[in-house]
């Protein structure tokens, strides 16, 4: 899979305390999520990359499919990429904290990067996300302890079920990760303001020499 261009946004130079790496969901683009998400963020001081998926999506399968080997395959490829933009950013800006966000398959893949343990970023934030298979698949559990991980979900979106977030949830405090999460009832499938307010003071946290603390109401 070749890498396709993304996107990169925000701050640059000095102004710099903080970086974002935002990954679309399946069908979507960088710029929908520049237009969905970052405009309604308040985040001066950060640098953001948008990785594009090459086919628009990062896997074919539905999050909630048993992984076939198509899928682990295609899982990989993706994983890979966004392992690159995290290091190109990372690269840039030596030494700055890094929150990992993502929404619906973006949310996935970003999660299951984090369960991978490899090149942690500071936080998580996955918004109407889940693990990747089901609970009898083969699925890394190796998230560093304490890592500050926000995950939101809603029992009336038509991608993620309440179930799979919940069994993400699970998944997640077995591994000890600070965890907060937020099920909104009746959200469609959208960042909604209150996850838009988590998503700027984690970044303002981090921007500010501290771990999130999760202190946006709902």
């Amino acid at each position: 899979m070749a890498a396709a261009t993304g996107l990169r946004r925000g701050a640059s130079g000095s102004a710099v305390k903080a970086l974002c790496v935002f990954v679309h969901g399946r069908g979507q683009s960088p710029e929908e999520m520049e237009s969905h998400v970052l405009k309604r963020l308040w985040a001066t001081n950060v640098a953001f990359t948008l990785p594009r998926a090459p086919r628009g999506a990062w896997y074919d399968a539905k999050a909630v499919d048993p992984i076939s080997s198509t899928t682990r395959a295609q899982l990989e490829e993706a994983l890979g990429l966004l392992g690159d933009e995290i290091a190109a950013l990372r690269a840039d800006y030596p030494g700055l904290p890094l929150l990992l966000a993502g929404f619906s398959q973006g949310a996935c893949l970003s999660l299951e990067y984090v369960c991978r343990g490899q090149d942690a970023p500071d936080a998580l934030a996955a918004l109407t996300g889940c693990r990747v298979g089901t609970t009898s698949c083969d699925r890394p559990l190796a998230a560093p302890a304490d890592l500050p991980v926000y995950l939101s979900g809603s029992d009336a979106d038509p991608w993620i079920p309440v179930t799979a977030s919940a069994e993400a949830m699970l998944e997640l405090g077995r591994q000890k990760l600070q965890l907060r999460t937020d099920l909104f009832p009746g959200r469609g499938h959208e960042v909604s303001p209150p996850e838009i307010a988590m998503l700027e003071t984690m970044l303002t946290d981090l921007g500010n020499g501290h771990k999130p603390r999760f202190n946006a109401t709902r």
